[in-house]
């Protein structure tokens, strides 16, 4: 049986402090590489493709595939997953290396991620063809009335998101996304080096038990919100993100044509809408 990694590493350091040297360990966060493959049929004979290789820290990974497949939308429901495994053969390789076998018939078309990956590239070119290609994969506008916060709920998320970092608390070098209902109380929350996958940590998580659309839960995130974020939030059909910092102008501009609540530099004093202020109810 493969027993997931350590999610941090002691390491040596000499600290300065006060005009002081000192040589003391420290806990930091690791970070390693983890390749997804796919095991599917085509053309009746079985084939295996690499979809993505991201840097990731050890944990969850089986959740990070299926949200990264969902969240791409090259799967759209957890009964096309036959299983998740890690990859036999090295000691090093059984640990980064993922392959998700599909079920028998399964829909799976991986020629969509090439189109996908280009269409998301161009980011930094074209919003709108960014934005486009969500609409592609067949989301839509997330109506009205399924969630609505209030102010005071809002401000304490922040908090709320940082006293459940385990691995934060050890390292301090990690970022976090969590799903809260409309009271606050937290739901689901997911630690990596990478906010992308902690936010497909989390979706993964409620995909692979069937639980999408995640209509009645909002998102929060540490750090910025990006194009990428946003994007995954509205394949989960999450209708609210609050983020700890700025977002992105395709950020906003995501959230403002699928509906969505976008918040930022949420903190203990207030925070900023960018998008949605619908579902922020006043005090």
């Amino acid at each position: 049986m493969i027993v997931p990694r350590r999610r941090t590493s002691r390491v040596r350091v000499t600290r300065f402090r006060d005009g002081k040297r000192t040589v003391r360990d420290d806990l930091v966060t690791i970070e390693e590489p983890l390749e997804i493959r796919v095991v599917h049929s085509r053309a009746g004979r079985l084939q295996e493709r690499s979809i993505s290789v991201t840097m990731r820290t050890p944990g969850d990974d089986f959740e990070l595939a299926a949200g990264f497949l969902f969240t791409e939308g090259l799967l759209t429901e957890p009964g096309e997953i036959r299983d998740i495994r890690y990859c036999t053969g090295e000691e090093e390789q059984e640990y980064n290396l993922l392959q998700v076998r599909l079920t028998h018939g399964s829909p799976f078309d991986p020629d969509l991620l090439e189109r996908n990956f280009y269409m998301t590239s161009s980011c930094g070119v074209c919003g709108k063809a960014s934005l486009d290609a969500v609409e592609v994969r067949g989301c839509s506008g997330i109506p009205d009335g399924t969630l609505e916060v209030s102010g005071s709920v809002l401000t304490a998320l922040p908090d709320a998101l940082r006293a459940s970092q385990p691995v934060f608390d050890k390292t301090g070098g990690i970022h976090a996304a969590a799903l809260f209902d409309a009271h606050g109380t937290l739901d689901l929350l997911r630690e990596d080096v990478g906010r992308h996958n902690a936010v497909d940590k989390v979706i993964g998580n409620r995909f692979l038990e069937g639980r999408i659309p995640l209509s009645d839960r909002l998102l929060t995130v540490s750090g910025r919100t990006s194009f990428e974020i946003m994007q995954k939030a509205v394949m989960a059909g999450i209708p609210m993100v609050v983020a700890v910092g700025a977002p992105s102008t395709l950020a906003i501009e995501l959230a403002l044509r699928f509906n969505m609540t976008l918040m930022g530099f949420t903190r203990a004093g207030g925070f900023n809408v960018y998008a949605g202020p619908q579902r922020v109810l006043d005090e």
